[in-house]
Parts: C-alpha cells; structure tokens; sequence
C-alpha cells in the first residue's frame, strides 16, 4: 500500500534469493540482487563460480530495469500499429495474421503476457493458456490447445515473442514487451473507461461525466440543425 510520505519498495523472492528496488536517500532509485543459495540457480558455492553468479545477478537488474522503462515508455507509431492489427508477410514468405485491437481473445493473449514480461525463464504453451482461458471466462477445455498454437504462431510472426531454441518455451522481445504493456493500459485504462460512460456516468469522475454529457448535448444539436431527427408523427 502506497502511503504519503512513506517510500515505496519492491521485493521480489525466488527461493532462497531476491531482488530489492528502493530509493536510496530519498533520490537515487537502487537495484539489489542477492542470491542466497547458489543452487537456486544450478550452480554451486565453489568460487569458479563467482563470475557467472555476478554476470547473472547483473542480469537481472538489468531485466528489470529494462521491464521498468519499457512499461512507462510503450508507444507505437502508426505504421506498427498497423502492422500489428492486419495480415502481413515476414521476410520468409510467412503469412502473419494480424492482432486486432479490442478483439477479445486478442486483448486477453496481451494481458497473459504481461505477467510473464520481467521472466527469465520464459513460459511455456500451457501456462499462457490457462490463464487466456480464465481472463476469457472460459473453461480450460473450451479454450483448445491448437487455438493456443495459433495464437503463440501469430504472436512469434509478428515478433513479439521468439521460441527459444530446442525447448517448447518463449520469450517475450523487447517489442512484445512494448506491445502487451500499450495494449493492455489502452485498454483498461481509456477503453474501458469510455464504455463505461456510454452505457452510465454514474461510477466515472464528475469532469468526466459532464464532458460526456455535453457531448451528448451537441450532438442532439447538430441531428437538429441538419433536420435529420425522426418526424413525429
């Protein structure tokens, strides 16, 4: 819980390891990686592993800091927003269908993969589906394992994600990572909110509210002006 003047952490714990953020005085933002136990990572505590527990401690800073600024800087053009809403061809000659914005399983797929965006391990086919399915409303069953091979295929040709080789787990790219964190803030943070006000104002901020009501307002005007309301009868 956020409090005034109080100020944030984030700790995040795998096995017997962490990864701490904090500010440092009040100013400078810190990243703390400490690995416990070795083994949490394959290796163990002999000092010819030193190096490679660094080079992995820095990774992972760097992974979420990377996670971090990708999130608060998310922007498309319009040239990849259109890529990435219709059909297009890759370099090989595949066929890459596009993800259009606002499709339900589409928004859903951008959602599942934001909660895998800081992994280091990536995910596998049946993780993502299990949780499609939920944001769905749909049984596991109803939501097949072949919808969800289209789905990985269509989001690895247009590069968002990228199989990792010899194994049946991805990675989100750095682009994914960009796409699913835009898409999913459009969507519950502006495009939700806007449907909520068409159908009521009652739960939106009263600017909000009275914006929408004088939309309302002139656009009753103008069917008026241009004499193009219903005759009575």
């Amino acid at each position: 819980m956020l409090q005034r003047g109080v100020q944030p952490t984030l700790q995040v714990t795998y096995k017997h390891s962490s990864v701490k953020q904090y500010f440092k005085e009040n100013h400078v933002l810190r990243t703390e990686t400490t690995i416990n136990n070795p083994h949490d990572f394959g290796v163990d505590k002999g000092l010819r592993n030193w190096v490679y527990l660094c080079q992995l401690g820095k990774a992972i800073n760097r992974r979420l800091l990377e996670t971090e600024q990708v999130s608060q800087d998310c922007l498309l053009s319009c040239e990849s927003f259109e890529r990435l809403s219709q059909p297009t061809m890759t370099e090989s000659g595949e066929r890459a269908p596009g993800l259009r914005f606002g499709h339900p399983q589409v928004m859903a797929l951008f959602a599942a993969l934001c909660r895998f965006a800081p992994g280091l391990y990536g995910f596998r086919h049946a993780e993502v589906r299990e949780i499609v399915a939920s944001l769905l409303g749909l049984a596991p069953e109803a939501y097949t394992p072949s919808q969800m091979s289209y789905d990985l295929r269509r989001l690895r040709l247009k590069g968002l994600i990228a199989r990792i080789a010899g194994k049946h787990t991805y990675i989100l790219t750095t682009y994914g990572r960009k796409v699913v964190y835009l898409m999913t803030k459009l969507q519950q943070r502006i495009f939700d909110v806007a449907s909520s006000a068409l159908e009521t104002t009652s739960a939106l901020p009263s600017q909000l509210a009275r914006t929408f009501h004088l939309l309302d307002e002139e656009l009753d005007r103008l069917v008026t002006n241009a004499q193009l309301a219903p005759m009575k009868s």
